[in-house]
């Protein structure tokens, strides 16, 4: 057997359906070996590498398998940096697999030679080198097993295109797979006696307990664990911005999402003063302590951890108690073990309070959900898509980028189908990400519609990958916000008090007609009505991918809701009531 063939059947053994990249100069090998075996892996051609990586992750994000993407050497690895660093970062298990040149040409100057193992050892898990084809499954083996197990993440293997073209005697490899690696977690853990009682002793013992739930419950699927659990002892939750759809937002235990970045103002406040927190699956980074400076009454002694990866424990405060292990598992734990018959008047006054503050917030909000102004304001904009998703009556999965749709989704945004998932990728905050991953995120679950926001800088990154859309007949419903600016960072500019803004504004795309060309689906809305119109026909439209240009306000033009921004204009970011900021 070549090596190309080899690997092919490992990756088949390990149960990846399909994998996403970029044919070039050294990796035909690998697609002769692709080719011959259609039927049971299936190979998505995206139009650049960093597209193919966020296909790969969208799809990690959405499943608990790993992601699996190709690429060819030389730039073609270094267009996939972006992609595997977020990954990795974002704990999202995806393997990619970088092409090479031929072994015998290290060091003589062969054309797009790269160290690539070097280049990709600070943003992995594990970037190794293939130096002998009899290795191939044993590398393989490894790669799946440092992706899903522990802490999730990526890992780049380095295969030379000659390691594809040797001959193997299948006598002397093993081509077996380790079951347990085929999916996240692999080999889940729970922590030592004692920690749990703990955990559930300042739960029970706290007149004003917390959950925060964090990317790591989405990683974990454990939602249902944590709604569980927090209707078993009338416990609030909060989530991250990244463990947002933890549980449905109309559930009366779901407060709402804390932070900076398009956090609610009675999450917040709820944070600061609850007796005990308990973060489940959150490192606790700089987003959701805006910078370790909220809540301004020190979260030191009052907080346990529960995460998979013990090397964040402790990190920025001082816990109570720190819980290593797989949320779910942990979790499903505590809720054995909790009391059938919780005192649920204990905590009835607390959660009766951060009901009436969450309550008092939406009702002002609909001053801004409502508001005519032109240009479309955002607000409006979600609330105008939160309609069509209810009415709409299905799961989707959302993917959003980290620009301009960012503050404004993660506040007004209603989720209330459990099974309907919402990702941004918040590690890097790269753009150009959300366009491709509806690739990703329609080959992960085929029952649930794949939606992409975008502003218009991170349109003109990856438009090209309108075509792989068509293509493959996907139908995303894709939500381009056009105003003709890299909108977050002109607001910076602005929130120094100026209007001294640099390099930031471009020529508005004509959404539509771009997207027209490409054969996509498309509508132009400059107002509520116009944007009803075209979600309700996007929602209805089956036969491949559509796209809404949206012509909306920048956030440069208001202040959107930023904790630190909102600080830095002078105003109370935990108001409830309904404010427009002005810069200046």
């Amino acid at each position: 057997m070549r090596g190309a063939d080899i690997l092919v059947e490992m990756l088949i053994g390990y149960g990846v359906e399909v994998i996403f990249g970029v044919p070039g100069d050294t990796n035909v090998p690998f697609y002769e070996a692709l080719q011959e075996n259609e039927g049971k892996i299936r190979h998505v051609m995206a139009r650049d590498e960093r597209s193919a990586g966020y296909m790969a992750d969208a799809y990690g994000r959405f499943t608990r398998k790993p992601g699996v993407f190709e690429c060819p050497s030389g730039a073609g690895a270094m267009y996939s940096l972006p992609p595997v660093a977020e990954s990795n970062s974002s704990s999202v298990p995806v393997i990619l697999l970088t092409i090479d040149i031929p072994l015998p040409g290290e060091g003589r100057g062969v054309l797009t030679e790269l160290d690539c193992a070097r280049l990709f050892d600070p943003i992995t898990k594990m970037s190794v080198q293939v130096k002998s084809a009899e290795k191939l499954p044993e590398i393989i083996r490894r790669a799946f097993r440092v992706a899903c197990s522990g802490k999730p993440g990526a890992v780049h293997l380095q295969i030379p295109e000659d390691m594809l073209l040797a001959e193997i005697d299948p006598a002397r490899v093993s081509l077996h797979v380790e079951t347990e690696c085929k999916q996240f977690p692999a080999y889940p853990t729970l922590p030592a006696p004692g920690k749990l009682e703990t955990v559930l002793d300042l739960l029970t013992s706290s007149k004003r307990p917390l959950i925060v739930s964090g990317g790591g419950v989405n990683r974990s699927c454990a939602g249902p664990e944590v709604t569980a659990l927090a209707e078993k002892l009338n416990i609030p939750v909060c989530t991250t911005m990244t463990g947002q759809g933890t549980m449905p937002d109309d559930h009366r235990l779901a407060v709402g999402v804390i932070g900076d970045n398009g956090f609610h103002p009675h999450a917040n406040w709820a944070l600061e003063h609850s007796d005990f927190v308990l973060f489940v699956g959150s490192r606790m980074g700089s987003v959701v302590t805006i910078g370790w400076t909220f809540p301004k009454i020190t979260l030191n002694k009052r907080v346990a951890q529960i995460d998979i990866d013990p090397e964040i424990m402790a990190n920025n405060y001082e816990n109570v108690v720190s819980v290593q292990g797989d949320a779910r598992l942990v979790l499903e734990q505590l809720i054995g073990m909790a009391p059938e018959k919780n005192d649920a008047a204990r905590t009835q006054d607390w959660v009766d309070e951060l009901n009436d503050l969450r309550a008092d917030f939406w009702e002002n909000a609909e001053a801004l959900l409502n508001s005519e102004s032109m240009p479309l304001r955002p607000e409006l904009a979600v609330r105008c898509f939160n309609e069509a998703l209810e009415a709409y009556g299905k799961p989707a999965h959302i993917y959003s980028d980290a620009g301009t749709p960012t503050p404004h989704m993660t506040r007004f945004l209603k989720l209330r189908d459990r099974r309907t998932r919402f990702a941004i990728p918040r590690a890097f905050g790269g753009l150009g990400s959300a366009l491709p991953a509806t690739v990703g995120a329609w080959f992960a679950d085929k029952e649930r519609r794949p939606i992409g926001m975008f502003g218009d800088g991170s349109f003109g990154m990856s438009v090209g990958e309108l075509e792989t859309l068509v293509r493959l007949q996907v139908p995303a419903i894709l939500l381009l916000f056009n105003n003709g600016t890299f909108g977050w960072i002109k607001g910076l500019h602005r929130l120094k008090g100026h209007n001294r803004c640099f390099g930031v504004d471009f020529m508005p795309p004509k959404g539509q007609a771009i997207a027209e060309a490409f054969d996509v689906k498309a509508w132009t809305a400059k107002n509520a009505k116009e944007l009803d119109a075209a979600l309700n026909e996007a929602f209805a439209h089956t036969q491949g991918p559509c796209l809404i240009d949206i012509h909306v306000e920048s956030i440069a033009d208001r202040v959107p809701p930023v904790y630190s921004w909102l600080s830095k204009r002078g105003k109370d970011p935990l108001s409830t009531k309904a404010e427009e900021v002005r810069y200046f």
